[in-house]
């Protein structure tokens, strides 16, 4: 079986990945799961969450996105991130002024999220096409003072912030932005590369878990929205219903999507929140934002059954909600 690039399908993390775990530990509140994102481990009287991700398919943002993506990981558990540690690999031939640029973008990224960088590892990688940065945030927290993706219950209702494909759309408006000229004038792509300025999730993820009635957070990367839907339901071992109407898409990214012929719901979503919320607590949770100038919408509710994964189309038809099989930034890429 020849994989294709972006994450390796649950199916092989299952069968080859989670059986391969080395030593068991009773201080290991939560490790690799599906639909989880990061790890709980027990230190003392304390709790650390701790996410890795690596930035593979970016090359203009590549510091800031390593800093912002693991963050946001970390804040889903509804904890504040405080440590960053990366691995910077460069590929044969770079120069001094790009590991200039990836640790200024670092830097930046982490001194805004008030995140201390306290080590990592940087080389020269023989091999490798473009950069790739690997970043790992940490946070601290009282035990039992989180959530995980693996908390939403029936009933409970699905609040999406911002909308889809935020990541996506920065990425190929600053990556791809020679071929977008073609269609799109500079005023257009320089609203959409700006989307990189919305990528932290950390802010919107304390706030909500604070307004109390939060059960489960999940920030969707590759796969998109649609990916993060699933992967909460997985995680939670319930199904959903969701509304095509009511999951925000802004212009911009419906164009560049038009344009390479992707689907905005597949593609990578860092920069959008999804919460699962006791209904009794969902109006405050997204006033909440709401008067911090977040946007919220509510897009659907948990059902009981994992078997149900609904969409219900603008045209009032019903679906089951496309699993992306890979992230279609990688599509658009390859165009």
């Amino acid at each position: 079986m020849k994989l294709r690039a972006g994450k390796v399908p649950s199916s092989i993390l299952q069968e080859i990945v989670f059986r391969h775990l080395g030593a068991k530990r009773s201080d290991v509140i939560l490790g690799p799961s599906i639909g989880e994102d990061g790890a709980l481990v027990e230190i003392g009287n304390k709790v650390m969450v701790s996410s890795m991700d690596p930035i593979t398919g970016a090359i203009e943002r590549i510091g800031w996105l390593a800093v912002n993506i693991s963050a946001n990981d970390v804040a889903t558990f509804g904890v504040h991130p405080l440590f960053f540690s990366s691995c910077i690999l460069l590929p044969e031939g770079s120069g001094k002024n790009v590991i200039q640029s990836i640790c200024d973008q670092i830097d930046q990224a982490a001194k805004m999220l008030e995140v201390a960088v306290i080590g990592g590892h940087s080389e020269v990688t023989p091999g490798l096409e473009r950069p790739i940065v690997i970043g790992c945030s940490m946070g601290v927290t009282e035990k039992g003072r989180y959530v995980t993706s693996g908390g939403a219950k029936p009933g409970d209702r699905l609040i999406l912030t911002k909308g889809a494909g935020i990541e996506g759309t920065a990425i190929l408006a600053a990556d791809r932005r020679g071929l977008l000229k073609r269609k799109f004038d500079d005023s257009f792509l320089r609203t959409a590369e700006g989307f990189f300025n919305l990528i932290s999730v950390v802010r919107e993820a304390t706030l909500a878990f604070e307004a109390g009635g939060v059960t489960a957070m999940h920030d969707p990367t590759e796969g998109g929205v649609a990916g993060g839907i699933h992967e909460l339901a997985d995680a939670s071992k319930v199904g959903f219903k969701v509304f095509e109407e009511k999951i925000p898409i802004a212009p911009e990214t419906l164009k560049i999507c038009e344009f390479f012929k992707i689907d905005p719901l597949q593609l990578i979503g860092s920069g959008s929140l999804l919460i699962a919320a006791r209904p009794g607590s969902t109006s405050k949770i997204v006033n909440v934002l709401a008067s911090n100038n977040i946007e919220a919408s509510v897009i659907g509710e948990v059902s009981e059954s994992p078997e149900d994964r609904i969409l219900k189309r603008r045209d009032g038809s019903t679906v089951e909600l496309v699993r992306p099989l890979y992230d279609h930034l990688w599509l658009a890429l390859e165009r």
